[in-house]
């Protein structure tokens, strides 16, 4: 039966049998050294003459070659003791080799720094890199922790569909597909199915891709990407959107640090702390802040560019010392038909965006919950409701007022784990010039 490499620690004078690949070979007179990885961790695997024929098949091993050994767990000599790995105290003294499987020349050794083409052009073999390993280990928790406080919460996860007969916010950057004979198009969000199943179950979230059709081309972007979404009834507003936001934030870190200590060590990042409340400011406060403290000429504009997002959390972090800044009330104009205005401040959302690390993480912002209201909205956007109403029924027979959030994971992760590019957090990119392979001009 095969033993982990993790648990090799635990059979100290037993036979073990192991598999996994070659990391690194190491010929040292007549003793062969191999470092092998599996899912649990790197281990040392010792050959030596006395048995011949698993020796002079040992001397054929190269990196990332697939094996699979039997043998005795020791001790190693005080002398040879790695400190830097868990197993470093322990080896295999292997009696019985088999190759699982070769590889060919690699393109270049695992975790060596190359240029972001050249990474995702060989991303296969990359990902294997130990590097990769905690970026992605690192998202893989990120997501389960957003699944399990949400449910500690009460909601319900829902899978929500990818194909919609309608663009869901009624824009132009959708892509569009032939569906028998008619147009369908891949989500942009889950919005409108969230809202549905709030008349369902209240409190709803979903872990899905979705898809901006923009011909962008940069570090921060992408045209898939995984949005990590809730939807809750029975608010007061969107601060109520806001304070749940600050918990699952803070429950996420708290995660990372019983879970991700490693990962965050390789990849030399830090976890932030959570303000117990994130500080917050309306847009046009953000703005004035940015004229006064950094010199940029910005109020009345309807958004944030980056360089403004990056300057705003620089002030967050000097005045507050969060990583973190809230940013409310978007011009209602700016916003999706949905959005609820602020009765108390005309002309703007009860809305907001999560900044993070000096990029927006999050757009959130109380929905209309009534039906006149809606459809009224849908007009006043230009868009046309009867092409809405198998959305409008949910509002057309009672929803309660309610709210949610949209939270890019990709974009989360890279700034978490400080990656230039927004690439590097993502499994598989998908963008104007490759899908898996580069898109021939």
């Amino acid at each position: 039966m095969r033993t982990l490499i993790k648990d090799v620690v635990n059979k100290e004078g037993q036979e073990v049998e192991l598999a996994g690949y070659v990391a690194v070979r190491r010929d040292h007179g007549k003793i062969i050294f191999v470092d092998l990885r599996d899912r649990s961790g790197i281990l040392q695997l010792v050959f030596t003459p006395k048995d011949k024929a698993v020796y002079e098949t040992a001397i054929k091993l190269r990196s990332e070659w697939v094996i699979k050994v039997k043998g005795i767990a020791n001790k190693r000599p005080a002398n040879m003791v790695n400190k830097d790995i868990p197993t470093g105290e322990h080896e295999v003294l292997v009696e019985f080799l088999e190759i699982l499987s070769e590889a060919k020349e690699l393109p270049f050794e695992l975790d060596e720094e190359v240029n972001i083409d050249t990474y995702l052009d060989y991303l296969p073999f990359a990902l294997r890199g130990d590097k990769a390993q905690s970026i992605f280990r690192v998202q893989a928790v990120i997501v389960e922790a957003f699944r399990n406080f949400l449910i500690s919460e009460g909601f319900v996860e829902f899978q929500s569909p990818k194909l919609i007969g309608e663009d869901a916010e009624g824009g132009a950057n959708s892509f569009n597909i032939e569906y028998f004979g008619h147009t369908a198009h891949l989500a942009q969000s889950p919005q409108l199915y969230k809202q549905i199943m709030v008349g369902v179950f209240e409190r709803v979230f979903a872990a899905g891709n979705v898809y901006r059709a923009e011909k962008h081309s940069t570090t921060r972007h992408l045209n898939e990407y995984t949005s990590l979404d809730f939807e809750m009834g029975f608010i007061k507003d969107h601060t109520d959107i806001m304070a749940m936001e600050n918990r699952l934030i803070e429950f996420i870190m708290n995660e990372m640090h019983k879970k991700c200590a490693e990962d965050f060590k390789i990849l030399k990042a830090n976890i932030p702390s959570v303000p117990v409340e994130i500080p917050k400011m309306k847009l046009r406060e953000a703005q004035e802040v940015l004229e006064k403290e950094y010199g940029i000429s910005c109020v009345g504009e309807p958004d944030l560019d980056p360089s403004h997002e990056r300057s705003l959390c620089e002030y967050a972090q000097k005045k507050w010392n969060s990583d973190f800044i809230f940013i409310t009330h978007f011009p209602i104009s700016k916003r999706p038909f949905y959005t609820y205005e602020d009765e108390g401040d005309p002309g703007y959302a009860k809305g907001f965006d999560l900044l993070f690390r000096g990029v927006e993480i999050t757009t959130g912002a109380q929905r209309i919950h009534n039906y006149e209201a809606l459809v009224a909205s849908l007009k006043n956007k230009k868009l046309n409701p009867g092409k809405f109403n198998f959305y409008l029924q949910a509002f057309k027979y009672g929803m309660p007022p309610h709210g949610g959030l949209g939270l890019g994971l990709e974009r989360l992760t890279a700034k978490l784990l400080g990656l230039e590019n927004i690439k590097e957090a993502t499994l598989f990119p998908r963008d104007i010039n490759r899908i898996d392979n580069r898109l021939s001009k």
